[in-house]
């Protein structure tokens, strides 16, 4: 399947969980829809528009649990005919992200949260320290170009030519 990550420290867990959870598609973002890396999609428009879903999504459930409960919902999951979408968020050394994940009748909402939680561990330990200790605030003047550096990042070839599919 085809994964990549903006920061090479995320591959490998990204890579592991969809692997043994059998996911579909996976993105994992910051909670303002930067993308941090992705799995499984061919075109960065798809990611982009799963990205702003996903933190529109998580900023919906999380605002109805602390009206409803007192604290935002942990995870979010939605069973339809064919495939299933689990929403949750991950806290890292380096803050908070959402990690989306399609998933069909090949997979269950119970492997994907426990292969969750081993990438959740996996994150947390490969997170470098210089990374850890450099959290900047995201910048609504900044978002635009670092939406495009991530894109092409992301969908990059080997020597930094776009791929196209």
């Amino acid at each position: 399947m085809n994964v990549a990550a903006v920061e090479s420290w995320i591959e490998a867990p990204l890579r592991r969980y969809v692997d043994d959870a059998r996911a579909r598609l996976a993105v994992l973002l910051h909670p303002s829809g930067q993308v941090m890396a992705q799995a499984g999609f061919t075109r960065d428009v798809d990611v982009m528009a799963a990205c702003a879903l996903a933190a529109a999504a998580h900023a919906t459930s999380g605002e109805l649990g602390r009206r409803l409960d007192g604290r935002a919902f942990r995870g979010v999951h939605y069973a339809g005919a064919a495939r299933q979408l689990f929403l949750s968020a991950l806290e890292l050394p380096r803050g908070t992200f959402v990690c989306l994940t399609v998933f069909d009748e090949t997979s269950s909402l119970g492997l994907v949260r426990l292969y969750f939680e081993e990438m959740r561990r996996e994150l947390v330990a490969a997170t470098p320290a210089a990374v850890a200790s450099r959290v900047a605030p995201m910048l609504a003047a900044d978002f635009e170009t670092e939406l495009n550096r991530n894109l092409a990042a992301l969908f990059s070839g080997p020597r930094g030519e776009a791929v196209i599919s």
